[in-house]
């Protein structure tokens, strides 16, 4: 399965898609903020990034455009409760999904599937 990244800074979230996504047999590396999140990808390799818009540090607007930049081929997933950090995120909706949180299980492994066929489709692979 996938090498996933998830920045997430509420804990309880975080614990929440680090175990929906093993279920799945993803590996999931998590870290509470954007900073921590650039160190990570300078690292390893990943095939998704899943980060929260509003976080300390590094928030994912700045995350995404950096991510954008160095690293094209990694597909993002971008999650957000709050109305104001996602239009101020409107200039990144071409490059990544934005997840409205809060979701479910089933609408998290479904945003990560489809994220992840994208990939695939790109690479030259079948999806799935």
């Amino acid at each position: 399965m996938a090498r996933i990244l998830v920045a997430e800074t509420e804990v309880p979230v975080r614990e929440f898609i680090r175990r929906v996504l093993q279920q799945r047999g993803h590996e999931v590396v998590v870290v509470s903020d954007g900073a921590e999140a650039v160190v990570k990808l300078a690292r390893l390799p990943f095939d998704l990034l899943l980060a929260d818009v509003a976080m300390p540090n590094m928030d994912g607007v700045e995350l995404s455009l950096k991510v954008a930049r160095d690293f094209p081929d990694l597909p993002m997933l971008m999650m957000s409760s709050n109305t104001i950090q996602r239009r101020r995120s409107h200039d990144i909706d071409s490059i990544m999904v934005i997840l409205q949180k809060p979701f479910t299980m089933v609408a998290l492994n479904d945003a990560v599937e489809r994220a992840l066929g994208v990939r695939a489709a790109v690479a030259g692979q079948p999806a799935g």
